[in-house]
């Protein structure tokens, strides 16, 4: 089995983390299901698979509303910045121009000798 080079698991959780993020952006799960057109319980079923694959909380729902964990923010601050680099390269490949991005050196593929 081939070894995947970044550690962020399966598909699965990374939609799971956009809506992760959505939902501590808004500090509301209700506002993160409108923005994500998708249910609140759906909201709550995707932090669930986050939560249970770091094996931490993420959030605490302290009556109405949800409130961050220290591991919460963590993730929540990485997240951010992520998404935001991410849609600035894509805003800008729309726009005709070249990101950041195209200035790295493109992945070179190992060969087995055989």
């Amino acid at each position: 089995m081939a070894h995947r080079h970044y550690d962020l698991l399966s598909l699965t959780v990374l939609t799971a983390l956009e809506v992760f993020e959505a939902s501590a952006r808004h500090l509301s799960l209700e506002l993160a299901a409108s923005e994500l057109n998708v249910t609140s319980a759906e909201i709550s079923r995707q932090i669930k698979v986050i939560e249970d694959e770091l094996g931490v909380p993420l959030f605490v729902r302290p009556g109405t509303g949800v409130v961050l964990t220290s591991a919460g923010k963590d993730l929540y601050t990485e997240l951010a910045g992520i998404f935001s680099k991410a849609s600035d390269a894509v805003t800008t490949i729309k726009l005709g121009g070249r990101s950041r991005m195209s200035q790295l050196p493109l992945p070179t593929r190992s060969r087995r000798s055989g």
